[in-house]
């Protein structure tokens, strides 16, 4: 049988802190935003167009406690994600949508900017898997507008 597997990769400068909240059971998340700018030479006028895309990342246990320590708004950060969800919303009258990545990797882009790496004391699991908690996600977390970078 075949399995199938997806994974995003994206590079972008944080739109904001990230914001550490925790579930009803104790989990934390942590939400941010990033901006993913890019740019390329139009064919047939040879301008310049910038493009922006705009994503809201979501992290669980331990990576969401480090981003909350070690993020900070316009921090260039590399993000892999295996979850990408999409939703619309109405704001002041106009559709808007957004897309999510359930981040599972985060880390610093070195390209330019250096940074100093403190390693966290490792953690163990009693009674419980890494795979069992990450089964145990709230997703039905309530997010506002203002969670959203545009």
């Amino acid at each position: 049988m075949a399995t199938n597997t997806f994974e995003i990769i994206v590079t972008g400068n944080l739109t904001r802190d990230p914001e550490l909240r925790f579930t009803p059971s104790g989990s934390p998340v942590a939400t941010f935003g990033i901006a993913v700018n890019r740019n390329y030479q139009d064919k047939k006028t040879s301008e310049w167009i910038e493009n922006t895309e705009f994503f809201r990342v979501t992290t669980w246990f331990k990576l969401a406690e480090n981003c909350a320590e070690s993020l900070k708004k316009g921090d260039r950060v590399i993000v892999i994600g295996k979850k990408l969800s999409a939703s619309a919303y109405e704001k002041d009258g106009q559709q808007r949508a957004t897309l999510e990545i359930t981040a599972s990797l985060v880390a610093p882009s070195l390209e330019f900017a250096t940074c100093d790496i403190k390693r966290n004391p490792k953690t163990e699991f009693i009674g419980e898997t890494r795979a069992a908690q990450v089964n145990q996600i709230d997703e039905n977390i309530e997010f506002t507008d203002e969670d959203i970078p545009f």
